[in-house]
């Protein structure tokens, strides 16, 4: 952290070319000055020179400049017969113009210091919440990529994670509604709550009711602390994948879009035990957060699932039409199955996206793929033999 410290200081104070800009003005106004002649003075326009400086440029090369436009004018203007010259007024003006210049360059740096280091503290929150998995986790190959729709926020209320325990992995995708702390507090709040119970409790739908009463908890803790900000719920999918049957996977939605089972063979998505999003179920009357079982559905071992926020499915492009992913999948896996792949599936559905809405993304958006792993081949043991290197006595 540091390190990149240092390196965006040194971004701030040492822009590249930039200063060629104010340099290249600078010339420019004395040439014309002197191609005018007489009748018509420019040499007082060098005001604009450290002005432009404090726009582009460091503090230490505004500063530069505004030196450099007074000694400028006065080698300048005294060339000139002394009834044509500019004047003091002029100087004056123009060095009350360059210590303006230096003042707005230290305003405007450090502002940049502090957004730099509000982009960090977001950094820090958002490998904090979307914690770092490692390739191939708990048997799974896996890819995903976060994109905020605000840009220098860098985070929202998206989430995603994969959770191994002896029960098999488990995979947990969402979307809390609504934006800023309060949505992420709510995501690290359920992350948190996956993580244990996913690795605790043999049931899936025990993990689930988990995640709900974590909920309530969570609204009633910021309602007690006077931050009530509306019945907040997130859409989900939890995902299971069974040690014991590696073609299955079991799915339980909590209002989500489904996810597609993406392989050679084409896409499809995968039903899931229909629940109301995180955050509703007080309102089916039971006094558990009890709901429908997990849906076991086949996988092949060749078939990747894909996860998307509504980022994705809500991307409009000018003319309002949505993203056409099921679409845009199917045609990219029929021409080049490859395309399969948890890695290029997810880098082309952010391409898409962002082909789509040219860039301009309405919602936060997060693209999730895992695949199973190909079991890991066993050879037969080895024997005495091989075991020693010697052969064995007869």
């Amino acid at each position: 952290m540091e390190y990149r410290g240092r390196r965006e200081q040194r971004r701030i104070f040492d822009r590249g070319s930039a200063w060629l800009v104010p340099l290249v003005l600078l010339a420019l106004i004395v040439a014309v000055d002197f191609q005018t002649g007489e009748k018509f003075r420019v040499v007082s326009w060098i005001i604009l020179v450290p002005s432009i400086a404090a726009a582009v440029c460091g503090v230490g090369a505004t500063i530069t400049f505004a030196l450099l436009s007074l000694v400028t004018y006065l080698a300048v203007d005294t060339a000139f017969p002394e009834r044509y010259r500019a004047g003091t007024a002029d100087f004056v003006l123009l060095a009350l113009g360059g210590a303006l210049a230096v003042i707005a360059s230290v305003v405007r740096v450090r502002r940049e210091r502090q957004g730099l280091h509000m982009r960090d503290i977001a950094e820090t929150t958002r490998r904090t919440v979307l914690r770092p998995l490692p390739p191939n986790w708990a048997g799974l190959e896996h890819a995903g990529v976060y994109l905020a729709a605000d840009m220098d926020a860098r985070v929202g209320g998206d989430f995603y994670d994969i959770q191994p325990s002896p029960h098999g992995t488990r995979v947990l995708l969402g979307d809390v509604q609504g934006k800023g702390l309060g949505a992420v507090e709510t995501a690290a709040a359920l992350l948190g709550t996956f993580r244990e119970a996913a690795y605790h409790e043999p049931d899936l739908v025990t993990v689930a009711d988990r995640l709900e009463v974590r909920m309530c908890r969570h609204r009633g803790h910021t309602a007690a602390l006077g931050r009530y900000d509306g019945d907040r719920f997130a859409t989900a999918l939890l995902l299971a994948f069974p040690q014991d049957a590696r073609d299955v996977v079991e799915v339980i939605n909590f209002g989500h879009e489904p996810p597609l089972a993406v392989g050679p063979r084409g896409v499809r998505p995968l039903p899931g035990g229909e629940r109301l999003p995180i955050g509703f179920g007080d309102l089916t009357g039971d006094a558990a957060p009890t709901g429908a079982p997990a849906c076991r559905e086949r996988l092949g071992r060749d078939e990747t699932l894909l996860m998307v926020t509504d980022g994705v499915t809500e991307a409009r492009d000018r003319a309002g039409e949505y993203y056409p992913l099921l679409r845009e999948v199917s045609r990219a896996v029929a021409a080049d199955p490859g395309r399969a792949a948890p890695r290029r599936l997810v880098r082309l559905v952010r391409e898409g996206v962002l082909r789509h809405t040219r860039g301009r993304l309405g919602d936060d958006t997060t693209v999730f793929a895992v695949r199973r792993l190909p079991e890991p081949e066993t050879g037969p043991e080895p024997g005495p033999a091989s075991t020693t290197g010697r052969p064995s006595p007869s």
